[in-house]
């Protein structure tokens, strides 16, 4: 079966910079999840900018996908066909919930840590970046909840390998993904 890599987690942990490195590293598509909304986002004439999940137009859509919950199950929908094709590493903060195959990855990391790295990502105060974390832990886990009633980042048992990102370099990070896949390989777990 052609390799399938899945990393979910919240807002900082690292989803994106592991993904790009994991699909350099294998020759692998990259599919940013987030970003399977933004024609969805353009129909909503709403402005899709950097770093947009942390505007306040990025708030406004999550509210609209409480009130219209077909926006997340087509992306949804999309998503697990391309991870059923395999030759890929898509981040999602859904697709392990909801059965994908491949390898599924969850990052994590304190609040602190994953604040001080949106704010430097995107250029704003630690406060603010704060703020912006809290936010979105507690609105996707109710969105989530509520559109699929599981609870994003409690179980943590569908996932085969979980790593907090806290005090790791990048490097790392991908050093303890590599020697699980390889492993898995090895023993045909693939």
């Amino acid at each position: 079966m052609p390799l399938t890599i899945i990393i979910s987690g919240p807002a900082g942990s690292g989803k994106s910079t592991l993904a790009k490195r994991l699909a350099k590293r294998y020759k692998l598509k990259l599919c940013i999840g987030s970003e399977f909304f933004n024609e969805i986002i353009k129909r909503q004439g709403l402005k899709i900018r950097k770093n947009f999940w942390d505007t306040e137009d990025g708030m406004k859509f999550l509210r609209l996908r409480y009130e219209d919950h077909s926006i997340d199950k087509e992306v949804d929908k999309l998503l697990l066909e391309i991870a059923k094709k395999g030759k890929v590493v898509i981040t999602s903060w859904t697709l392990p919930y909801l059965g994908a195959p491949g390898i599924k990855v969850f990052l994590t990391a304190n609040l602190e840590e994953r604040a001080i790295r949106i704010a430097k990502r995107d250029g704003i105060e630690f406060g603010k970046a704060l703020e912006i974390v809290e936010r979105r832990d507690e609105e996707n886990f109710k969105l989530y909840k509520e559109i699929y009633g599981f609870e994003f980042g409690k179980n943590l048992s569908i996932f085969d390998i979980v790593i907090d990102t806290t005090d790791k370099e990048v490097k790392e990070v991908e050093k303890e993904v590599v020697k699980y896949i390889e492993s898995a390989r090895k023993n045909n777990f693939l």
